[in-house]
């Protein structure tokens, strides 16, 4: 574990009942993995509303850093929810303990020295920003898919608002359940405007400008947002 993160989420979780858990510290240092991969373990956390487009953006930009010997990993909501997180349910508390352990997770990936791409929803403020802290502040990255409400609806790639505005689905973010729109997220993208190498670009671009990686990073041809 990297020093001098989940501070104040330890003492959170940690209240009421006895510490008996003492993080291990491990011989290799977060540099030594940043000198064996190139890159500095970083959480990019791609947020939005659901048909926002944050899964394809995520693992486009997935594919240029593999493309360019670079070491990264997408963490989608789906595929998370499938296996780690198939207990949990749609609740308000159900999504926050989701958010809680994908940002767990994702912070384990960058001491890991990898790049997570977290593609979730995670429609709460709070939560992200718990996220935020698991991690570090220097090595989280959010971005903010700000795509129209009726544009996700439009392309519903998964049905889901159909289901959702016929009654079939409850707690459906953007419908029947709020989405809190980050205040100071660290890129902004709206894919109804940007296509996704576009986007993939302005991702990049912010990797590299906070130094968690070091240019250039090969092109590949352009794709359209679903």
């Amino acid at each position: 574990m990297d020093a001098g993160r989940r501070t104040e989420q330890d003492s959170a979780h940690g209240a009421g009942r006895e510490r008996t858990v003492v993080p291990h510290r491990g011989l290799v240092a977060p540099a030594d993995r940043a000198r064996l991969l190139g890159q500095q373990g970083t959480v990019v956390w791609f947020t939005g509303l659901s048909g926002s487009g944050k899964s394809t953006v995520a693992h486009a930009v997935e594919r240029r850093l593999i493309d360019s010997g670079r070491l990264a990993f997408v963490l989608d909501g789906d595929n998370v929810r499938d296996g780690l997180n198939r207990d949990l349910g749609f609740s308000a508390e159900d999504r926050n303990e989701n958010i809680r352990r994908i940002g767990e997770v994702a912070a384990l990936f960058a001491d890991a020295g990898l790049i997570a791409l977290v593609a979730f929803i995670s429609p709460y403020r709070a939560d992200r920003q718990r996220a935020r802290q698991a991690a570090g502040d220097a090595r989280f990255l959010e971005v903010f898919l700000d795509t129209p409400l009726a544009v996700c609806e439009a392309r519903d790639p998964k049905g889901l608002y159909r289901k959702a505005r016929a009654g079939a689905l409850a707690e459906f973010t953007g419908v029947s359940a709020p989405y809190e729109k980050p205040d100071d997220a660290e890129l902004v993208i709206d894919t109804a405007a940007t296509g996704v190498e576009a986007a993939v670009e302005q991702v990049l671009e912010q990797l590299v400008r906070r130094g968690r990686l070091a240019a250039p990073v090969v092109e590949r041809p352009g794709e359209a947002c679903p």
